[in-house]
């Protein structure tokens, strides 16, 4: 089983929507029984909480079922996934401060260079969900694509 996990600082706007729009995908391939996805924040703050309205309103618009309940990103998902997606450089820097493991870890946007941009901006206090969701959606093609180039699916 291959194991992605993607991170953002609370863990109720951006990862949760990166995680229902991969899964998405990877259903969409036929691939759930060989990719297994999560999402966490770097913060606690929204610990057990739902995904932000606009990330549920946004995905139930596209015809993405999702449930998630938000959790911190530890120590152990170093070593417990395969592939640690960070949305911003700040998720980065705070990842790779924790140390190192066997996850290969990434900046999302690294999946979609074609978009000219390196960070997936927060829209907690600014409302662009739209916007998020079209990076996001790049992004996840893209690495669902590599994903499925280095291990033969």
């Amino acid at each position: 089983m291959i194991r992605v996990l993607f991170v953002c600082l609370g863990n109720i706007c951006r990862s949760p929507m990166a995680e229902g729009v991969f899964q998405h995908k990877v259903r969409e391939a036929g691939l759930e029984s060989q990719i297994e996805t999560d999402s966490a924040g770097t913060g606690h703050w929204h610990i057990g909480s739902q995904p932000h309205p606009g990330t549920r309103r946004l995905l139930a618009e596209k015809g993405i079922t999702y449930y998630h309940r938000a959790r911190q990103f530890d120590r152990d998902d170093l070593n417990d996934f395969d592939y640690i997606l960070t949305m911003d450089e700040d998720n980065y820097a705070d990842v790779q401060a924790l140390g190192t493991g066997t996850a290969k870890v990434a900046r999302m946007l690294d999946y979609a260079p074609h978009l000219g941009v390196r960070e997936v901006p927060d829209p907690y206090h600014t409302g662009g969900f739209e916007g998020v969701y079209d990076l996001l959606d790049a992004a996840a093609a893209g690495l669902l694509a590599a994903i499925r180039k280095e291990h033969n699916l």
